[in-house]
């Protein structure tokens, strides 16, 4: 295909001289370029990224750093809401099942592996009218899957666990066309190969006051949302397992903390991000955040440092809505890195988002509303910037707001991405495989980057 870069030159020279005027600053436009926008190849960590839309679509990609794809499973399911490569060449992924009694935001009933070929050698559903598995999964290292899920209590029970009932609403409450009349609040399950449950936690058997303990008072404004205060809780979005400690991470949007769970003894042992959601600290109240670290965090990951890296999205922050990527540490309790762009519409991400620590040190950023993926180094330079062109299972060479627009969600566009994953060349799931076809994600599109660094070499 012949592209015409004489016409496009001027704009592209606006906005390199944009750039060159200073540091990078946020834009807003209506219709948009998908694909890789910047790559680095100096200091990006080359590998192949793991992409599964969220909205509607049955595939997951397997791209290079150039956008191309090199791989593609077909799965059953639309997206649950993502995928990780197993070291065996595997896929995990999970899947979204048609369901009439929940209608909160994550929902997903099931987890599948897929070996390279797209054929299904493990699957687990959890998915009936009082238990839905959602969000999340992970697979420990003996071989055995820890599922995030919610499990039914009515209001009796939760009025008997001490909730008070003037939180409680006496009518049932709609969301995404479901009518909800109970409490649905997180358990956490792991299986074995065979599909055998062998450990459960429940954080209804952790309600209580004090720091090991988890407050059914304590909620969510009414604002937030129509089911947010009240039948769903907590709303957790993260699982894993610390081998090095035995521990179970968990993480709550809703309360805006993550924690640490004795493998073996349920107890919480651990809990950072929110001291007020136990009694401690200073509140948040207007324009002032208090001692609330993050806001509706996500994707809560430990590092080989002994550190935490998050996606704080930023949502209801009464110091304004802003996501960022923080680094903290446990032993001291402080953030010791973050990047968070100068203007806050860069990356902001109401719901959802994700992180991945490379082993180059730089971070993979999801952004999960925008579909916008990105790597940062350590001293905060963007070095591959990435918009998935796929927006309702349909692939584009641009988004427009007024089509592509998710209506009834906030601020979310429909190539979302829940989270995204980089493997290196030399990730032993990749060994043997032919990852020399490279398709392009959008056929008959003009890449972004390639034209752009054409007209500025014609230029010059």
């Amino acid at each position: 295909m012949t592209v015409k870069i004489k016409a496009i030159v001027p704009v592209l020279l606006l906005v390199g001289l944009l750039a060159a005027a200073g540091p990078a600053r946020a834009y807003e436009a209506m219709v948009g370029p998908t694909g890789v926008l910047k790559y680095d190849k100096a200091k990006a960590f080359a590998g192949y990224t793991l992409v599964s839309p969220t909205v509607k679509s049955t595939t997951t990609y397997l791209i290079d750093m150039d956008g191309n794809i090199v791989h593609e499973w077909q799965c059953q399911y639309p997206a649950g809401l993502y995928a990780e490569l197993l070291p065996n060449g595997n896929l995990l992924r999970g899947g979204k099942l048609e369901q009439k009694d929940n209608g909160f935001g994550g929902i997903g009933g099931v987890v599948q592996e897929l070996d390279w070929d797209g054929k299904v050698v493990w699957e687990y559903k959890l998915a009936d009218k009082d238990h839905y598995h959602h969000h999340t999964f992970h697979r420990m290292p003996g071989g055995n899957t820890l599922l995030l899920a919610w499990e039914r209590k009515s209001k009796q029970e939760a009025l008997a666990k001490g909730r008070d009932p003037k939180t409680v609403p006496d009518k049932p409450v709609v969301s995404d066309g479901v009518a909800h009349n109970d409490f649905w609040v997180d358990f956490v399950r792991e299986v074995d190969k065979d599909g055998k449950t062998v450990w459960e936690w429940h954080a209804w058997d952790h309600i209580g006051k004090g720091p090991d303990k988890l407050d059914i008072n304590y909620h969510l404004p009414e604002p937030t949302g129509d089911v947010y205060p009240n039948f769903d809780w907590t709303h957790f979005n993260t699982v894993g397992y610390l081998p090095q400690t035995d521990q179970i991470l968990l993480n709550s949007r809703n309360f805006s903390e993550f924690y640490l769970v004795n493998h073996k003894t349920g107890a919480i042992e651990y809990r950072w991000g929110n001291p007020a959601a136990s009694g401690a600290g200073k509140a948040p109240s207007w324009y002032d955040d208090g001692d609330q670290q993050v806001f509706g965090e996500h994707c809560v990951t430990p590092l080989e440092n002994g550190h935490m890296l998050l996606f704080d999205n930023g949502s209801e922050r009464p110091q304004g809505n802003r996501s960022r990527v923080v680094e903290m540490d446990p032993e001291t309790g402080k953030i010791v890195w973050e990047y968070a762009t100068r203007d806050i519409n860069s990356f902001y991400s109401y719901r959802q988002g994700g992180v991945q620590k490379l082993p180059n040190g730089n971070v993979l950023v999801t952004s999960t509303h925008h579909g916008h993926l990105f790597e940062v180094t350590p001293d905060k330079r963007i070095v591959w910037d990435y918009v998935s062109p796929v927006a309702m299972a349909e692939a584009k060479c641009l988004l427009d707001e007024d089509k592509d627009s998710l209506p009834g969600h906030h601020m979310m566009m429909s190539n979302a991405i829940h989270r995204a994953y980089r493997y290196g060349p030399d990730y032993p799931g990749l060994k043997g495989r032919d990852l020399s076809r490279k398709t392009p994600m959008v056929p008959g599109c003009p890449q972004f980057l390639d034209v752009y660094t054409a007209a500025a070499t014609a230029a010059k």
